[in-house]
């Protein structure tokens, strides 16, 4: 018997796959919530997450400085959806760094820093990527991270990356599926 025949395929996880659709959910929340993103010199709320199966990112990720997850507020992202919406909007808009999830949906406190990862071939960035968008596509090449979701500062578009390809939708397209429309 092959060890590979007890793996868990944590991408196709009904119970992951919840986790993920929850912290998008979460972040199309917020976007909407944000009416600035069109005025000039104005940066709305931009987060970053990172949905993860290994024990430790300390391989591939630093510690961003001070910046935290208020693990004493909130640590489960699935305990309650409006708490985790309120709690990620104030990190949305008070700190930077990725914020790392295990797959039981785990909020780790210390944000991070990923490291470049190397990607075989030349990554096809759209145009409209930033530096967290392009660290999201990259690192979500890992074999041990499941999913990243990104939300922009800058548009509020709700970026989801798997296993090096993505979907994005713009703020005019946030709540597609949870309002049924196509």
């Amino acid at each position: 018997m092959s060890d590979e025949s007890l793996a868990i395929e944590y991408g196709d996880h009904r119970p992951v796959q919840h986790l993920i659709d929850c912290l998008q959910f979460g972040l199309e929340g917020i976007s909407a919530a944000f009416e600035k993103y069109d005025e000039q010199f104005v940066k709305g709320p931009g987060l970053y997450f990172a949905v993860v199966s290994g024990c430790s990112v300390d391989e591939y990720a630093d510690p961003m400085g001070d910046n935290r997850w208020p693990v004493e507020n909130y640590r489960e992202v699935t305990a309650d959806l409006d708490t985790f919406t309120d709690v990620a909007y104030d990190v949305a808009t008070s700190c930077d760094g990725a914020v790392v999830v295990s797959v039981d949906g785990v909020i780790a406190d210390q944000m991070v820093r990923f490291k470049d990862v190397g990607v075989e071939g030349a990554p096809d960035y759209a145009d409209w990527m930033g530096s967290r968008h392009m660290s999201a596509y990259d690192i979500s090449t890992r074999q041990d991270v499941v999913a990243t979701i990104t939300l922009s500062e800058e548009t509020g578009r709700v970026t989801r990356f798997q296993s090096g390809s993505y979907t994005s939708l713009e703020r005019d397209e946030l709540g597609t599926p949870w309002r049924g429309k196509n």
